[in-house]
C-alpha cells in the first residue's frame, strides 16, 4: 500500500510542477513576446508552488529524506535509538494532527463558509487550502507506518 501511495504521490508531484513550469513559460511568453501577459498563470503558478511545498514536505517525511538534526542519535546504542526514533515520529504525528489536519481543516471550513475565491482564476480558497490537511493526513499514515516498521530504524 505505501509503493502505491509513493508511486502515485510522486507522480502527482511531477505532474503539477510540469503544469507550474507550463503556467510560467505562457507567462512569459505572455508578458514579453505577445505585450499582453495572461492574467490567471501567475496566480496558478503560485498556487501549485504552494502544493507542490507542502505535498513534497509529507512525501520527503515518508521517504525520511526530510532535514533533521542528527546528532544524538549517533551516540546512542541501537535500542535507544528506536526509541527516540519512536518518540520523534509520536511528536511529528501530533504535530501534523494538531496544525495541518485540525488547524488545516479549520482554514478550509472558514474560506468555504465564507465562499472565498481565488482573484484571477476563481476557484474557491477552500480548494487551494484543502492540501494543508490532506498533506497532515500523508505525514501521519508515513509515520504511523515507520513506527510499526521500527526494527529498519537499525541502520
Amino acid at each position: 500500500m505505501r509503493k502505491k501511495i509513493d508511486r502515485v504521490l510522486g507522480s502527482f508531484l511531477v505532474a503539477l510542477l510540469v503544469l507550474m513550469v507550463l503556467a510560467v513559460l505562457w507567462q512569459i511568453f505572455s508578458r514579453y513576446l505577445l505585450n499582453s501577459p495572461s492574467s490567471f498563470t501567475e496566480e496558478l503558478a503560485r498556487y501549485l508552488f504552494i502544493w507542490i511545498g507542502i505535498l513534497g514536505a509529507a512525501y520527503a517525511s515518508g521517504q525520511q529524506t526530510h532535514l533533521s538534526i542528527d546528532i544524538l542519535p549517533p551516540k546512542l546504542n541501537p535500542k535507544n535509538r528506536i526509541k527516540l526514533r519512536i518518540f520523534i515520529n509520536i511528536l511529528i504525528i501530533l504535530f501534523s494532527l494538531t496544525v495541518l489536519v485540525i488547524g488545516g481543516g479549520n482554514l478550509v471550513y472558514v474560506n468555504d463558509l465564507l465562499g472565498q475565491s481565488s482573484a484571477a482564476l476563481g476557484v474557491p480558497l477552500s480548494w487551494v487550502y484543502s492540501i494543508v490537511p490532506i498533506s497532515g493526513l500523508l505525514v501521519i499514515y508515513y509515520k504511523i507506518h515507520e513506527i510499526i516498521n521500527s526494527k529498519t530504524y537499525l541502520v
